[in-house]
């Protein structure tokens, strides 16, 4: 059942696409993929996954949506003029491959970021259709209550109804911004993968894979646009450090002291090749800024040798492109490293009684105390922040150094 589980899951977003894109239906083709799968795990097991397990999957919910179709005389019609539009054959058959142009997984992406539906709401749809993400998981995303993220989505799918059932490629107008917010879904994705925000393990590799292939495939449609190459860069340079972030036995490995030898070499100099490319070409926006960030460490001989000074100017230039406590919290870490403790200590009281600041703000604080020389108000904060993490590794982690602080003297 696991090795069924293991092929199923990832053909959920593109078989998905390849309905809506038929159909035009979210709610009765995604009704329909679930049934095509739950018939997937009863049969797979004793006959064997078939050759195509797309196709089979796209096949077996086509049926359910024309049984269903056939059953409510008011909508043979939609039946008809949607197959007149692209016959079922048109679904590759067992043994054939799907054309290399025809990727429904981007196509979907796109299409989730409807006009009809908010645009908090397009990002938590397309997480759940496109990303896999459970509710859960997109409500931590956004640091509101599942309830409230549940009810986001449906409202999502009954807009969607509302605007007719129907998706549109997006127009030279629209484009633009449903850019913009396919981007911040990729983004979204990438991170819950490289640093999950629950569960015992720290990396969910499937999702920084999933969310680098989709941004590649954006990537070749628009490779001018600036934030686009600027997301890749970022991606790539971030993802070039997984094989050291974690220990042997998963625990989670700080930046200043990985392996950087161990890190992708050539995962690095593709995405500095890609945010050099990118800056300077046009307007700057905050994944490119990121990206730069990102290049200067992956590129420093090691903590001591970044260039923290460049480092603060562009946090400073990401603070006034897209304020929040998470960029708050990473200035105080670099201004730290340039003038001191006390210095990100002061940038950290800014942000005191603000909300969403989370267990980073926390974890940041006591290693700055530490490093300031006062262990007692840096083990609370740690675990304080330990307290605040649904992650079991950081959580060990954080625990593990207030264990540390706790044994420390404090410093004259």
């Amino acid at each position: 059942m696991t090795a069924v589980a293991e092929v199923l899951r990832p053909l959920v977003p593109s078989v998905l696409g390849a309905l809506v894109r038929r159909y035009g239906r979210f709610d009765a083709c995604e009704d329909a993929v679930q049934e095509a799968l739950l018939a997937a795990s009863e049969q797979w097991p004793g006959e064997g996954v078939p050759d195509n397990p797309r196709g089979w999957l796209v096949t077996v919910a086509s049926r359910r949506l024309t049984d269903q179709w056939r059953s409510e005389s008011a909508r043979r019609r939609r039946e008809e003029s949607a197959a007149a539009r692209e016959p079922v054959a048109a679904v590759p058959g067992p043994g054939e491959e799907q054309p290399a142009n025809a990727d429904d997984t981007l196509t979907l992406l796109f299409l989730c970021c409807h006009a009809a539906v908010s645009q908090p709401s397009q990002v938590a749809l397309t997480l759940r259709a496109v990303g896999g993400l459970t509710t859960a998981q997109i409500a931590k995303a956004f640091l509101v209550p599942e309830a409230t993220m549940t009810r986001r989505i449906t409202r999502a799918k009954e807009a969607i109804a509302a605007a007719g059932s129907t998706f549109g490629a997006p127009s030279p107008d629209d484009f633009p911004e449903r850019l913009r917010v396919v981007l911040q879904v990729l983004y979204l994705i990438f991170n819950e993968g490289y640093t999950a925000t629950s569960g015992e393990d720290l990396l969910r590799v499937e999702l920084t894979t999933e969310a680098i292939r989709l941004t590649r495939a954006v990537h070749a449609l628009r490779p001018d646009e600036g934030e686009v190459t600027g997301l890749l860069a970022l991606m790539l340079l971030t993802h070039a450090r997984r094989a050291v972030r974690t220990g042997p036995d998963g625990e989670l490995v700080p930046l200043p002291e990985q392996d950087r030898g161990r890190w992708d070499a050539a995962m690095i100099a593709e995405g500095a090749g890609l945010i050099r490319s990118a800056l300077g070409r046009g307007p700057v926006g905050p994944y490119q800024v990121q990206a730069a960030i990102a290049a200067l460490h992956d590129e420093a001989p090691s903590t001591e040798e970044t260039d923290w000074p460049q480092i603060v100017e562009l946090y400073g230039v990401l603070g006034e492109l897209m304020p929040s406590p998470v960029v708050t919290v990473n200035l105080a870490v670099a201004l730290a490293q340039v003038l001191g403790p006390d210095a990100g200590l002061a940038v950290l009281d800014e942000l005191d009684g603000a909300p969403g600041v989370g267990a980073r703000a926390d974890a940041v604080r006591a290693h700055l105390l530490e490093r300031a020389g006062d262990p007692a108000a840096a083990r609370e904060h740690y675990l304080r922040a330990a307290d605040r993490t649904d992650s079991g590794p950081e959580r060990r982690y954080l625990r593990a150094r207030a264990d540390r602080a706790g044994r420390a003297e404090p410093r004259p």
